[in-house]
């Protein structure tokens, strides 16, 4: 079982950026896929996350209106598409994967088991 992270990269303030979690199971099969982020010093951020069954969607309050979470159940890959980056968005952007645990506190990171090795994201001024 395995998450890839991928679409990471430098861009400039105001740009927009599309990473990507590949999923080595069908993500139908998963409860919800959650992305977070990292920056230097500071602990891991909830970004935004999707429960499959119902397509639920959840957003961090630093990033909404400015990023859209879906998936490709084809492809077996959730998509984070984020816009209006700002400098302070830089940071490792991962996705987890998570069961009905997650549920009562979708933005806890401890609940969350499966994890990719994460994506820079870096936007400079």
């Amino acid at each position: 079982v395995w998450l890839e992270e991928s679409g990471g990269g430098l861009v400039q303030a105001g740009d927009s950026l599309r990473l990507s979690c590949a999923d080595s199971r069908q993500i139908a099969s998963r409860f919800a896929i959650s992305w977070f982020r990292q920056a230097p010093g500071s602990e891991l951020e909830f970004v935004a996350a999707v429960v499959w069954n119902d397509g639920r969607t959840y957003y961090g309050d630093s990033v909404k209106g400015r990023v859209t979470v879906s998936g490709n159940s084809v492809a077996n890959t959730v998509y984070l598409q984020m816009s209006s980056l700002k400098t302070e968005d830089t940071a490792l952007y991962f996705c987890a994967a998570g069961s009905e645990l997650v549920l009562s506190n979708i933005r806890d990171w401890h609940r969350y088991l499966h994890w990719g090795q994460g994506t820079q994201v870096t936007v400079s001024s």
